[in-house]
């Protein structure tokens, strides 16, 4: 892949990550030396014009590119979200359908969460050998194995998975598109997350390990390092639950630092913590949405349902 440029990101991002997406494309920036040009296609939740203003005058437009696709967009026609009943918001499905909303000379993309800044050259990610594998990525450092009780896949018995099996963190993967189309995983990832639902506590995470078990390709920790950690200098830091924006983020200072380092260098210069408070109003809405959308698909089957007992009722009638 070297040489071949250039480097296809996609992120996902709501208005009030944005600020988190600004540092992490400002971290990516600054530390890629090999000249290749970095496309971001970033699919966005509700971001305002305003934003998206903001984000643009942040990059360096000699090295990035921004291609913004709305959540509208980015799902096909005709497919239908699965609505657990986690509170992590359904723009986590977005990598689900990179496959379909990128252009199709891509071949590659790395998929990022916001949550994240890049200490390396992204380069070296982008030309890791996946060795035939449709994607790569990083062991959770929380949950190792498929058989953890509380957040990996506990009806593993009942899939047949090997519950010693690693489990992987979807917050970074690098993904073979093409192989990815042709084994139609989006379809199969939504189903398996549907027809398992109770058991989908991390919803994209237990779909694609679910799907993937055993046919992913393992790469160095240091790809994903959790800011709960104390390494000194991880490729990528992944600041996993309390963000360093908020008041109360009580992790590794040092990340917090290099965030706000690149942060700096972005009109967000200057930002100040806010409150967490933003966190659990953030879950509590989500749940709403996602409570309100099953409601609504409840009742347009049961109009469905009535529009057709109507029909009969007719017919039976007329005979």
């Amino acid at each position: 892949m070297k040489g071949s440029g250039p480097i296809s990101i996609v992120v996902v991002s709501d208005d009030h990550y944005v600020v988190l997406l600004a540092a992490l494309i400002k971290s990516i920036e600054v530390n890629h030396k090999t000249g290749e040009r970095l496309d971001f296609y970033v699919v966005e939740d509700r971001v305002g014009e305003k934003t998206k203003e903001k984000l643009q005058a942040s990059i360096n437009p000699e090295v990035s590119s921004l291609y913004w696709i709305s959540m509208k967009d980015a799902i096909p026609s005709g497919i239908v979200l699965p609505l657990d009943k986690s509170s992590w918001p359904l723009n986590i499905y977005m990598r689900f359908f990179i496959s379909y909303f990128v252009p199709q000379h891509v071949k590659r993309v790395i998929y990022l969460d916001v949550d994240m800044i890049v200490q390396a050259d992204i380069s070296t990610l982008w030309n890791i050998d996946m060795q035939s594998k449709v994607i790569a990525a990083v062991m959770d450092q929380r949950i190792k194995t498929i058989d953890c009780s509380w957040g990996g896949v506990v009806n593993y018995k009942e899939l047949e998975l090997d519950g010693s099996a690693k489990y992987f963190n979807t917050g970074l993967l690098l993904i073979d598109v093409e192989k990815w189309r042709e084994s139609d995983l989006t379809s199969k990832i939504l189903d398996c997350i549907r027809v398992n639902e109770n058991y989908a506590n991390f919803p994209d995470q237990y779909g694609l390990n679910v799907v993937l078990a055993d046919k992913w390709l393992e790469l160095d920790v240091l790809w994903n390092y959790f800011a709960t950690g104390d390494h000194e200098d991880p490729y990528i830091i992944h600041f996993m639950s309390t963000k360093p924006i908020y008041k109360s983020y009580n992790f590794n200072t040092h990340y917090q630092n290099l965030f706000f380092d690149y942060l700096s260098l972005t009109p967000w210069n200057g930002q100040s913590q806010i409150s967490s408070s933003r966190i659990y109003l953030a879950k509590a809405r989500n749940k709403v949405r996602k409570i309100l959308k099953k409601v609504f698909c409840y009742g347009v089957i049961l109009c469905g349902l009535s529009v057709k007992a109507k029909v009969a009722l007719t017919v039976t009638e007329q005979l």
